[in-house]
């Protein structure tokens, strides 16, 4: 079974400057209303630590591994909720340079495993809003540089 969620907002500002908050961990508290925290060396092939916080769900603490990390670019991680193939996320951000200034700030994930299709309406609400919400938050926290 598999599911994917993906969302994208278009944020007034470089990749660069994006990357720079997207990446200020300890900030996120702060600011992110989804990913609370990040904790770790984000290296292909480490482990990270993330606590999500879906609107409307208890929050999961949970220790993925890195699958990419490439500045100004894209960030990969996969987590397990429990043992591998029972729940699984591929989580990326992805930053994509417009020709007019903007940057387009996808952030997606892929579900597989056997529990997918039970928390398939979980998904579609609360993590897809959360989803949202931290793009959201991303955009106005990003563009407020702008104004300093």
């Amino acid at each position: 079974m598999a599911k994917t969620i993906s969302t994208q907002i278009v944020i007034h500002a470089s990749p660069e400057k994006i990357w720079s908050v997207l990446t200020d961990f300890q900030a996120y508290p702060s600011w992110n209303p989804f990913i609370k925290s990040i904790s770790g060396t984000p290296m292909e092939g480490k482990k990270i630590t993330a606590r999500l916080e879906p609107p409307g769900q208890k929050g999961m603490t949970f220790h993925p591994r890195v699958l990419e990390f490439e500045a100004n670019k894209k960030f990969r991680w996969l987590g397990h909720f429990g043992i591998p193939g029972l729940f699984d996320g591929e989580h990326s951000f992805e930053l994509l340079s417009n020709a007019d200034g903007t940057t387009t700030f996808h952030q997606s994930e892929k579900f597989h495993g056997i529990l997918v299709p039970l928390l398939k309406k979980m998904l579609d609400v609360n993590t897809l809003d959360g989803f949202r919400q931290m793009n959201e938050a991303l955009k106005k926290r990003t563009e407020a540089l702008d104004k300093f």
